[in-house]
This record gives structure tokens, sequence and C-alpha cells, in this order.
């Protein structure tokens, strides 16, 4: 998703602002902390929504804005199939 340099520049001095982040979400919860105050502001809108922040409790994300304001939002939720392979079968006998 693209965003709009002026929105960033209205508040910035800078000529050309400087804004991009990685974080990641686990269950709600930054995984990954960064200082930055747009991440920070981002998430914390998200998780104002009832269903977005249901989402972000329910899965692990990476989000990402780069230099080009570019925002990419992954679910990076490992899959169920890959978690029970990975999991110990219990023997009931």
């Amino acid at each position: 998703m693209g965003l709009n340099r002026t929105d960033f520049e209205k508040g910035n001095r800078a000529r050309k602002p400087s804004c991009s982040f990685n974080v990641e979400i686990v269950k709600g919860r930054f995984s990954t902390i960064s200082q930055s105050a747009p991440a920070k502001e981002l998430v914390a809108t998200l998780l104002e929504d009832e269903i977005a922040k249901g989402l972000l409790r329910q899965n692990h994300y990476k989000i990402s804005l780069n230099s080009d304001l570019q925002l990419t939002i992954t679910n990076i939720t490992p899959a169920v199939e890959a978690i029970a392979e990975t999991t110990p079968e219990t023997v009931q006998g």
C-alpha cells in the first residue's frame, strides 16, 4: 500500500523525511521493538479497531514501511500443518 508523502512532510521540517521501519507483532505484542514513532502510532491505531486487534492477537505479523512510503503487512504465522509436523505425537496405550 503506497502512502502519501505530503502527509509525512506536513509535520516535518526536513525536505524529504526519512520514515521507515520494520516491526514484528506476535499475539498483539511487539516482538521487535522499534523506536519509530510512526510504527508505534500505527500499531496503536490498529489496536483501537476491534477486528484488527483480534487479528493481531491471533497471529504473527511483520509490518514494514520503506523509504518510498510503501506499507507492507505480512502474516508470518507458521502454518498449522507445519506446527503439527514438528510436535512429537504422544502414544496412548
